[in-house]
């Protein structure tokens, strides 16, 4: 029988609760009645709903118990002051009683989950291994993850995100990592930060905060911030390695050409050349692969395995995913990054759209929706698109949303496929004018609701017809 993740001395000792009802073992921990398995440890968190109120559903869905600050029936449950605290402490707890687990930690402005899952998939070749899942990057979701870390984990990795200053450091404090990376640092979030992407660099950099005295920083040394990241990250003692294209880097990304099934990369990784595959065709995936390996190296992951998974991991969807659509004397291609966008993952996109060659006579296509919090420059940022549009060659661009209308503002009538105001409105107009052969990318920021306008496209396959 597998030993349980959790048991009722366990959380009591960690949370210094009171036990009302009997002793519990559980083999898991949520907080959405929605996602529980029988066997969970229920916390009632306060959101928008109180998550008292689903305590009974939960009960009935075969929890072994609930965390609770209010006393509750149908089961037994551990009495407490505050439940977010005291999920902190379960995190804590968790973290303490693995010593022997190598702990990383990725944020950034751009590619954070996307990096963290191929970190995860290296880890899992590597030995019993543990990691976020989807984006559970904040000040819920890090202390649940470590909550939900087996004790039997050799290697963990974490997700950290913020849309404010100060909202990294104590959670990089918390997950107390061996090896950290920062992505890349851009204009994300910029409404949040009165100095702009500054301010953005300088929240990233509250990462470096959790390491211990020589654990490692992997930054981007191709980002416009890496000597301020770099000279933070030395600050506390930090060994920093740097990935780019720059001939200084540790990790040196010397060639990227993607094709039909992916990409191959050829590298320099401390002074030592590489060449290998991804099954990932982004430009972006060049510098996100080095990434990935300098923070497997620092979790004693050999290179071999990193290379192995990185080979196999395939794009997350709606980050990059693509597929074939079956039509009516065809088929075209839809690359799906509708999961989120801001204006350096959106040119960077468009970028690796440039290199891709439609097939039979086809067209490159891009259906945008507005990115979100880039505060009183919004309008600007998105008008910068046009060059970038215009270097990939796109022949039709179709948009939602009212800070993409300053974009279709700038872009000459031969280029404009159509505007709306939403997605739900667009996306009607994309797919009817998509043909077989096109090369369609459908990008935006989850808010906008990009993903509508991708699964309409993905809907009009004959094939999943057929099937269905």
């Amino acid at each position: 029988m597998a030993e349980p993740l959790w048991t009722s001395d366990e959380v009591l000792a960690a949370t210094t609760g009171r036990l009302a009802g009997d002793g519990f073992s559980a083999g898991g921990v949520t907080f959405d009645t929605r996602e529980l398995q029988p066997g969970d440890l229920f916390i009632a968190l306060a959101g928008e709903r109180d998550g008292h109120e689903f305590v009974a559903q939960a009960f009935e869905k075969g929890a072994a118990a609930a965390l609770v600050s209010k006393p509750v029936e149908g089961g037994p449950h551990v009495l407490v002051g505050d439940t977010l605290k005291a999920l902190e402490a379960l995190g804590a707890f968790a973290r303490d009683r693995a010593p022997q687990v190598r702990r990383g930690a990725v944020t950034g402005s751009v590619g954070k989950t996307s990096v963290t899952q191929a970190i995860a998939a290296g880890l899992r070749l590597a030995g019993p291994s543990h990691n976020s899942v989807k984006s559970f990057n904040n000040h819920i979701g890090v202390p649940l993850t470590l909550a939900r870390m087996p004790r039997g984990t050799e290697r963990a990795v974490f997700e950290i995100g913020m849309n404010h200053a100060e909202e990294i450091r104590p959670l990089s404090k918390m997950v107390q990592p061996h090896a950290v990376c920062v992505t890349t640092v851009g204009p994300v979030h910029i409404e949040n930060f009165p100095d702009g992407e500054a301010g953005v660099a300088k929240a990233k950099a509250e990462i470096f905060d959790g390491l211990g005295p020589g654990g490692m920083a992997v930054i981007n040394a191709d980002n416009r911030w890496f000597d301020q990241m770099k000279q933070a990250a030395l600050h506390v003692g930090a060994r920093v390695m740097g990935f780019g294209s720059d001939e200084t880097a540790d990790a040196r990304l010397l060639d990227f050409q993607p094709d039909l099934n992916g990409a191959r990369v050829s590298a320099r990784i401390w002074g030592h050349d590489y060449v290998f595959t991804l099954a990932q065709t982004g430009f972006h995936w060049g510098l996100n692969s080095l990434a990935v390996l300098l923070m497997l190296d620092a979790l004693d992951v050999p290179m071999e395995t990193g290379l192995q998974a990185l080979s196999e991991f395939q794009p997350l969807a709606g980050r990059g995913e693509e597929r074939r659509v079956r039509v009516e004397g065809g088929e075209f291609v839809l690359i799906d990054e509708s999961y989120n966008a801001n204006p350096m993952s959106m040119k960077a996109t468009l970028a690796s759209l440039a290199v891709r060659r439609p097939e039979d006579n086809g067209r490159r296509i891009v259906a945008l929706t507005d990115m979100l919090e880039l505060g009183p420059d919004a309008d600007d940022l998105h008008a910068g698109l046009a060059e970038a549009i215009e270097q990939a060659d796109v022949h039709q661009v179709f948009l939602a949303g009212p800070h993409m209308k300053a974009l279709w503002g700038v872009l000459p009538e031969s280029r404009r496929g159509a505007w709306a105001a939403t997605a739900a409105e667009l996306s009607p107009q994309v797919t009817e004018a998509v043909r077989p052969g096109d090369l369609i990318m459908v990008k935006g920021s989850n808010g906008s609701k990009a993903s509508l306008i991708a699964k309409a496209l993905a809907g009009l396959d004959f094939s999943a017809r057929e099937t269905g």
